[in-house]
């Protein structure tokens, strides 16, 4: 079918970003605003900080709602105002997934449908993100985009976040090709940097938080598990040359580094970085972590090829560097929080 396609350009002329408030939403926000743009974002802050864009609530083309996505008066009026949505909301993190199932598929499946409903209505572009996840138990290194799936049983809570985001894939693509609604989706592999929490089981702030406390850090698992962990700042890169490329409506993108590492040998690079060289590495079973019978992957590797192909991208920053970037992110927020302990320097 002939598909209407809005013709993107390098600045979008005004953008919403749900989830806008979280690690990746912030820092996407920044890259579009240095771009022209005039961006708006809509976070419920659940798991957002109003924080990450307390720095842009300045600036004249910046707009914020504190508002959830199901709310569908508010997404009328912001996806009206709008010619591309990035959409990011999404229950992430494996903690929240184990502990909170149905907030999880909820969140995930009813919320793009929502966003998909309004982008209809006005016929906005629209970017999904989604996540290496769904690609599942699947042995063929490395993940390409059409790979066959395989998940877990559905008595194991943890498949229910890999389920939810393919449902959201597949409702996206129904909506591009029944409706001709201009989506293009991209699988974030282990994206991070500065901003990033650790509470909801990420592990690299996790990492760098014990470390710089003087802590053990504890893996979990027997750390022999594979990752390939990207800086926050190539994945926006990566967006945004996907937003900026026609060609890629319709299609599935995997982004993320190419450079993998065990999460054993992760946590030394981490010690040696923040001179703890004297704390111990815990090995922590997954039952202790999670859930009895959870179920981790070995290797997450993921085929970029097919995006550099499209948009000439593929990453710049060395896993070196960016743990680099993250230590230095978490020993200025250490050195804010000590001044603010001192008697008399805060009110």
């Amino acid at each position: 079918m002939h598909t209407q396609v809005r013709e993107r350009t390098n600045l979008p002329t005004r953008v919403l970003i749900t989830g806008g408030a979280g690690f990746i939403g912030s820092h996407l926000a920044e890259a579009l605003l240095e771009r022209g743009g005039h961006v708006t974002i809509v976070d419920d802050l659940s798991t957002g900080r109003f924080d990450n864009i307390a720095h842009l609530t300045n600036h004249p083309c910046f707009h914020f709602a504190i508002e959830s996505i199901f709310n569908e008066v508010v997404m009328d009026r912001l996806v009206s105002e709008c010619t591309q949505i990035f959409h990011l909301a999404a229950a992430v993190g494996v903690k929240l997934i184990v502990e909170q199932p149905v907030h999880t598929i909820e969140t995930n499946i009813t919320g793009t449908e929502a966003v998909l409903k309004s982008a209809l209505r006005y016929r906005a572009n629209v970017l999904i993100a989604s996540t290496s996840e769904v690609y599942g138990k699947g042995n063929t290194i490395p993940f390409h985009e059409d790979d066959d799936v395989v998940l877990g049983p559905t008595i194991r809570s943890r498949w229910a976040y890999a389920a939810s985001k393919m449902v959201d894939e597949f409702l996206a693509l129904a909506y591009y090709h029944e409706k001709g609604l201009p989506i293009t989706i991209f699988r974030l592999f282990n994206t991070v940097g500065p901003r990033q929490t650790g509470q909801y089981g990420m592990v690299i702030p996790r990492f760098v938080k014990q470390a710089i406390a003087g802590q053990d850090l504890t893996v979990y698992g027997d750390g022999l598990q594979t990752r390939c962990f990207l800086h926050v700042d190539d994945a926006v890169k990566a967006i945004l040359a996907l937003s900026d490329t026609t060609q890629a409506v319709g299609q599935v993108f995997n982004i993320g580094s190419t450079e993998e590492v065990s999460i054993l040998e992760l946590a030394q690079k981490i010690l040696v970085l923040t001179h703890g060289q004297d704390n111990d590495i815990n090995l922590v079973p997954y039952e202790e972590a999670y859930a009895e019978g959870f179920d981790d992957m070995r290797r997450r590797l993921p085929d970029i090829s097919k995006i550099k192909t499209f948009t000439g991208w593929e990453p710049k920053r060395t896993l070196q560097q960016t743990l680099q970037d993250i230590i230095a992110y978490y020993n200025y927020q250490s050195t804010i929080d000590d001044a603010k302990s001192e008697p008399g320097n805060w009110q």
